[in-house]
Order: C-alpha cells, then sequence, then structure tokens
C-alpha cells in the first residue's frame, strides 16, 4: 500500500496535466486548472474600439466575459469558424476570459522531463508567455502560460490590480 501511494504521489509531483487544442497545424497547451469549461462558439457581442483579436462578449451565467480569438491573436491565416471551433472558458485570477480556438484535442499529463525550454525567436506569442515545449510520442505540444499571455498589455484586458 505505501509503495502504491509513494509511486501515486511521485508521478502528480512531476507531472502536469494540459488541455491541448489546436490553432491551425500547431497545438497548444494550457494548465488544465485554469479551464472552467468548453464551449460551442457563439458570436458575442462586439465592444467598440477592443483590438481585433477580441470578438466582444458573451454573458456566461450572469458574468460579462470577453472572447479573444487566439487565431487572430497569434496572426493564423485564417479564422474560420465552423462545428470544431470551440470558446475555452478560462479562471484567471479574479478574471474570467474566453478565448477561441480552431479545436480541442484532449487532457494530456505531460511528466517535468518530457518539457524543453522554448527556443528563443521573434514570434506573435510573447516569449515569457510561453512555458516550453512538450513532446510526448509524436506530438509536440507548445505549453503556454495564459496567465501571463492574457495579461499583456496589447490583450487590453488587464484588471487593474
Amino acid at each position: 500500500m505505501e509503495v502504491m501511494e509513494k509511486r501515486e504521489s511521485g508521478s502528480k509531483a512531476g507531472a502536469r496535466e494540459y488541455l491541448t487544442f489546436r490553432l491551425g497545424q500547431e497545438e497548444y497547451g494550457i494548465d488544465i486548472l485554469k479551464v472552467q469549461e468548453i464551449r460551442g462558439y457563439e458570436k458575442p457581442t462586439r465592444i467598440a474600439n477592443a483590438p481585433h483579436f477580441i470578438k466582444g462578449v458573451v454573458n456566461l451565467r450572469g458574468t460579462i466575459v470577453p472572447i479573444v480569438d487566439m487565431r487572430l491573436k497569434f496572426n493564423c491565416a485564417k479564422a474560420e469558424y465552423d462545428s470544431f471551433t470551440v470558446v475555452i472558458i478560462l479562471s484567471l485570477r479574479n478574471r474570467v476570459v474566453g478565448i477561441v480556438v480552431d479545436s480541442v484535442s484532449d487532457v494530456m499529463e505531460l511528466p517535468s522531463d518530457s518539457i524543453q525550454d522554448a527556443p528563443e525567436v521573434d514570434s506573435v506569442i510573447d516569449s515569457d508567455s510561453v512555458v516550453g515545449l512538450g513532446s510526448l510520442s509524436d506530438r509536440m505540444l507548445i505549453l503556454l502560460d495564459i496567465e501571463k499571455l492574457m495579461s499583456t498589455m496589447d490583450m487590453g484586458l488587464s484588471s487593474g490590480d
């Protein structure tokens, strides 16, 4: 019994779970603990003078939630809305934000030894927002610190704290 408990706590301590999603051909991962729910895409109410990647807001059970289209934020070639397009509702500190992605893949547990530092390259993603690159068999994930990414100045979503 003790051996089993140690093995379970050992595997849990060194591994983290990530929700994986696709934007075009790329696959990304975000900490599953930041995810509140996953919803089908519904057209949000547009907000005047918002950055182009903020599609607007939706009312989610009485909470006004800004919706960020990650495909536009990351300058993907196209942002088409179809039956696979989903909104991931995130709970970030004291804010709720939705992100539009092409599709959600699954939840993956990645041991810390399967995560490498991201190379230093110019990118539309702020390098501070990339945790690293996760690899599991034939898949490569770009792991994002979604909280840092959503709080960058250009997002216009600062919480005022």
